[in-house]
């Protein structure tokens, strides 16, 4: 009788949540062929010295505006640099302005928003103001503003998109945590004498993480196409520094002569930014309830 009463042994285990939205992730075609396109380029920008065959700022004015060759699959710029060992190299500048503004957006905007929509009452309203003044802007034209201030280099443009994102992720935030915070798991635990804090880290996080990484993965590839776009106007990378913006800016003069200069970064710029799109799209696919019918 007892072996009967104890072979049944514990039910099967809960998935945990972040195995069951891989397995989600995973189920999404667009996720996974985005995800295949950004890993490439993130291979490409991890062992761009191992695969570039010329430094990136090596110039030969004999070999300037050269055709795709043997000696240089990619053809050569106007200063003679190898363009696809600036390619390679590029692709570093693209993804870390991409990713590292998107984390400094995420740093800043994710507390800003958390408190107003906890705190409320006049907190809620004078955070709001100060992002509704960080919204009133377009975000390359906020931007431009804060590299006016920072000035030119790669560390400036990363912090000057950060900072332009903090808006956006914080008017997020709040929304989310407004949701969450009145459901009744919430309000239970608030009644049982459960501290604030571990509400935040048990309750609220949890159940706004997922729209807080859907938003960062859309907005990584609108931080590489707004970074590029600074240096192609002169207000972001500086040379030598490989970067796809200022490689753009640099063919324009000779488009009908040496189109693989502007051409050849200019295509690489939109495969990465459709590889970061579909990835987005896939995972929001995969993680709102709403677009999985749950």
């Amino acid at each position: 009788m007892a072996a009967d009463t104890f072979s049944a042994g514990p039910g099967p285990a809960r998935p945990r949540p972040w195995s069951r939205a891989w397995h989600l992730l995973r189920g999404q075609r667009k996720a996974v062929v985005g995800g295949a396109i950004v890993l490439l380029f993130l291979a490409v920008a991890l062992f761009a010295p191992l695969l570039a065959p010329y430094p990136p700022a090596e110039q030969n004015f004999i070999d300037m505006m050269k055709p795709p060759s043997a000696a240089h699959w990619l053809g050569t710029d106007s200063f003679g640099q190898d363009i696809l060992s600036r390619l390679f190299f590029g692709a570093r500048s693209a993804l870390a302005v991409g990713f590292g503004s998107v984390v400094l957006g995420l740093a800043l905007g994710v507390p800003l928003g958390l408190l107003a929509g906890l705190r409320g009452g006049r907190t809620e309203w004078a955070l709001m103001r100060v992002v509704d003044g960080l919204l009133a802007f377009p975000e390359l034209i906020m931007a431009m503003a804060f590299m006016a201030v920072l000035g030119l280099g790669l560390g400036n443009v990363m912090l000057a998109l950060g900072l332009s994102f903090v808006g956006p992720f914080a008017r997020t935030v709040r929304a989310d945590v407004l949701q969450v915070k009145g459901r009744p798991y919430v309000e239970a635990a608030r009644l049982m004498g459960v501290p604030g804090r571990e509400i935040v880290w048990r309750h609220v996080l949890p159940n706004i993480a997922s729209p807080i990484l859907i938003q960062a993965g859309m907005r990584v590839s609108i931080a590489i196409l707004l970074g590029s776009g600074l240096s192609f106007l002169g207000l972001g990378v500086v040379p030598p520094t490989a970067d796809w913006g200022l490689m753009i800016s640099e063919g324009r003069g000779f488009i009908t002569m040496a189109p693989w200069i502007s051409g050849v970064p200019g295509i690489a710029l939109a495969v990465l930014l459709v590889g970061l799109n579909l990835l987005a799209e896939g995972l929001r696919d995969a993680l709102d309830p709403a677009t999985r019918g749950d």
